[in-house]
């Protein structure tokens, strides 16, 4: 049979109370990180993917367009002053 010392098995018990609120206050501020996190990044205007490639295309789109007009008006003015 095994005697138990009451100073050591003291100790454990210590020992797992000690773990077991190291473990709480470690999720406790990781949870707290995650908040404040979530309420600086809420203020915070982003896009998604979608509709940046949605306004990446239309820009893309404009810039073809103006492309093709200045195009235009640099033959409509060759035609102008060749006459």
């Amino acid at each position: 049979m095994q005697s138990e010392n009451p100073i050591i098995a003291d100790f454990v018990k210590l020992a797992n109370s000690a773990a077991g609120t190291m473990a709480g206050m470690t999720r406790e501020a990781r949870e707290s990180a995650r908040e404040r996190m979530r309420e600086a990044m809420g203020g915070m205007d982003f896009v998604s993917r979608e509709e940046f490639e949605t306004v990446k295309a239309m820009a893309q789109k404009a810039r073809e367009q103006a492309d093709a007009l200045e195009a235009k008006i640099a033959e409509l003015e060759a035609k102008i002053s060749g006459k």
